[in-house]
């Protein structure tokens, strides 16, 4: 018998561990899954705060149409009328203090039953009002238009 040369053994390769570049192509439909619904939750906000402004431009220029105080006042009460029949059909029939509680809408600070709200109740029909209290009751009644036309109770 002869005899073998020495074989050289060598050790099994392994092939190389695949790239991570370019993604599989689950990667890249998840990929545009999360940017498109980036993309529509931006643009949803993007909306709202469009109709944010809106709404408060429509606001100002209904009130600052008014003539005088009492005109002013009207107005404010009259959109947010209009804007209160989003939550209730007969919320635009509310009456006194009932209109009022409605327009707090559950807040604890109350500002349209005890704070510069409460002038909705009665300072249309006052021969003069303060300056200051109708421009603290347009920043309440300004919000909660808002807060009413976005349909937030």
């Amino acid at each position: 018998m002869a005899t073998m040369p020495d074989l050289v053994l060598r050790d099994i390769h392994q092939s190389p561990a695949p790239s991570w570049w370019p993604p599989a192509p689950g990667w890249w439909w998840l990929a545009a899954a999360i940017l498109a619904l980036v993309c529509a939750l931006v643009g949803w906000r993007l909306f709202r705060a469009w109709q944010r402004r809106r709404w408060r431009r429509l606001f100002d220029a209904e009130v600052a149409s008014a003539s005088d105080a009492a005109g002013r006042i009207a107005a404010m009460s009259s959109l947010l009328r209009r804007a209160a029949r989003r939550q209730r059909a007969d919320a635009d029939r509310l009456r006194g203090d009932e209109w009022l509680r409605f327009l707090d809408g559950g807040v604890p600070d109350a500002p349209f039953s005890t704070g510069a709200g409460s002038l909705l109740r009665d300072a249309a029909f006052r021969r003069d009002t303060d300056a200051l209290d109708l421009i603290a009751l347009a920043a309440v009644a300004r919000g909660r238009f808002v807060e009413l036309m976005q349909g937030r109770p």
